[in-house]
Parts: C-alpha cells; sequence; structure tokens
C-alpha cells in the first residue's frame, strides 16, 4: 500500500509488520473490540495473554482464535475481575511469575451505563471501580516489567469524557447521591484518561522507558450497551447501528492496535476515527479536550487512586 492511499484510509492494520516474539496483554478480550484487537495481533504473529473475568468465556474465545489461527497460536487467558481490587493483584502476581515480558498492555476492558446504583465489594461505584481502580491497580503493579520490555500502557478511552461533569466528582466520587448512569460512566473514563496523561507525566519526570497512550473506539457495535445499559440506552443505540455513524467492532480495534504497534506517535493525543463527529472513519490522532489533562485534577486524582487502591507507584 502507497503512503497516500495509507493517510487517506487512515491507520489501518496493514500497517503492522510481524510481531513475532512480542507479547500483548489484552483485558476484556472475549468480545467486541478487544477480542478483534487480539485477533489482528495473532494475525501478525503475537504472543496474546487475555485478562478476563469469566475463566469459560476464555477457553471458548482460545479455542475460537486457535480454530482461526492454528493450535500453535501463542494465546492464552489469566482470570481478571478488575471490580475486585484483591483479584486484581492476584491477577497481576500471576503474570509477574508467568509472563516475562509485556510490550503492551491494553486496558480495554469497561461497564457501561450501569442502570441502577452498584458498589463494587470494595466500595467504589461499579463503573468507576471496574473502568479506572481496577485498571490503575493493574497497571501499577506490572508497570516495571512493561518498563523493563520498553513496553507501552494503552488505555481504551471513550468520547464520554466529553459528556457530564467533564471533571471528577470528588465530594461524592462514588455517587452515593444523585446517581446518573451516564455521568457516571463519563467521569470513570475521564478518570482513565486523567490517570494516562498524570502518567505520562510522572514517566517523563522519573526518565523512565514506557510510553502511554489514550485512543478510544469510536462508535462501534459491540455489547457494551446492550449488556449494560437501560432499556432506553439500548433502544436508542439500537437504533443508531442501523445508521452509518455505527461501525464494525473490528474497525474499533484500529485505534488500540495503532497505539500498541506503530512508533512516532504523540503521547499527549487521543487517538481514534476522525471522520463523522468522530463516531466512525479513518483512524488517526482526534480532537483532545483540555478538561482531560487539567493538571490540578489529574494529580488529586492520582493521590487518592494510589490510596483507594493501596497501589503506591514508585513515579
Amino acid at each position: 500500500m502507497g503512503a497516500g492511499k495509507q493517510q487517506h484510509q487512515g491507520w489501518t492494520p496493514e500497517a503492522m509488520s510481524t510481531l513475532s516474539g512480542k507479547t500483548y496483554l489484552i483485558t476484556g478480550a472475549t468480545s467486541g473490540t478487544g477480542f478483534q484487537t487480539a485477533r489482528a495481533l495473532l494475525a501478525k504473529g503475537a504472543k496474546v495473554v487475555m485478562l478476563n473475568r469469566n475463566p469459560a468465556k476464555s477457553k471458548e474465545t482460545i479455542a475460537t482464535l486457535k480454530n482461526e489461527f492454528g493450535h500453535d497460536t501463542d494465546v492464552e487467558a489469566i482470570q481478571l475481575d478488575l471490580a475486585d481490587l484483591s483479584n486484581v493483584k492476584a491477577a497481576a502476581q500471576k503474570i509477574l511469575d508467568t509472563v516475562a515480558s509485556i510490550d503492551a498492555l491494553i486496558c480495554n476492558a469497561a461497564i457501561a451505563q450501569v442502570p441502577n446504583h452498584k458498589l463494587t465489594i470494595d466500595g467504589f461505584e461499579s463503573q468507576l471501580g471496574t473502568n479506572h481502580y481496577g485498571h490503575f491497580a493493574l497497571c501499577g503493579m506490572l508497570f516495571d516489567r512493561i518498563e523493563k520490555s520498553l513496553g507501552r500502557i494503552i488505555v481504551v478511552a471513550s468520547l464520554g469524557y466529553n459528556l457530564g461533569l467533564k471533571t471528577i466528582q470528588f465530594d461524592d466520587m462514588n455517587w452515593r447521591h444523585k446517581y446518573s448512569p451516564n455521568s457516571a460512566y463519563s467521569q470513570s473514563k475521564l478518570a482513565q484518561m486523567m490517570f494516562a496523561y498524570e502518567l505520562q507525566d510522572r514517566v517523563s519526570a522519573a526518565e523512565k522507558k514506557v510510553e502511554v497512550y489514550v485512543c478510544h473506539p469510536g462508535s462501534s457495535s459491540t455489547s457494551l450497551i446492550k449488556t449494560n445499559g437501560n432499556k432506553t440506552t439500548r433502544f436508542l443505540f439500537w437504533l443508531m447501528t442501523k445508521t452509518p455513524i455505527v461501525q464494525t467492532a473490528e474497525k474499533g480495534a484500529y485505534p488500540a492496535l495503532m497505539c500498541a504497534t506503530q512508533d512516532g506517535l504523540e503521547q499527549r493525543a487521543l487517538y481514534g476515527p476522525t471522520g463523522m463527529l468522530e463516531f466512525v472513519g479513518p483512524v488517526g490522532k482526534g480532537t483532545l479536550n483540555a478538561h482531560a489533562y487539567d493538571k490540578a485534577t489529574m494529580q488529586r486524582l492520582w493521590e487518592i487512586s494510589e490510596q483507594e487502591t493501596g497501589v503506591a507507584w514508585e513515579l
């Protein structure tokens, strides 16, 4: 493919060279964009370690992938429940014991628009606990292994960060009062982005060798809304899937794949579709609004995240 054609189409997996010898970890890889990300990496010869909540689904997914790519395909799974910090820490330790190098950790798993207020086992609002705190703890425990591998951390965010309060509700982070499914989801995805951008600053100051990227899948047809959303949200998304502003889960995986494999990317950026509403279209550098990297808010969130998870980063 010529450079001009690649530029016009945006980034596609055709830009990836062989990934033989490289190891990628993906949270939430049994379906949707996580599964498609795993497929694309395996197709280029990478080793993939899926970090999934449901062992039975992991087993089915591994069978599906080996049926497609061959019995010797290097794919395995480690059980991880991001909503349970004791489980996250146990999974991280198992990774450290069994996975020698990490070329990229792709923080893909998420829950969205949970209709009723729920708390995780650790007492966090379910979306904040799963999407942000779980990944914060996982990345913190694996950071040294990632740096030793000169690897990357990829945070899969959402355009939802532009909705809701556009900041962190520090006086009621767990939404015990006036719970809103959409606003709580928006806060959780904004928190993930703020974690990533603050991590970039801390990595730079400490002169560490880890690259950190933030991307989003655009408007992709996955089970996320169908699994978590209320009836109205599910119906509205179903209507959207009948229009050109929803793309396939396979295309929704492109931004994470680019961030995990492409050299020369700018770190303080948001990568995703660049077409209509940035929901669909050619993948590249999109619009990043400044509230996502407000320094005082990022620093405060980081300090609270260390306290709440019990994971202190050595940065």
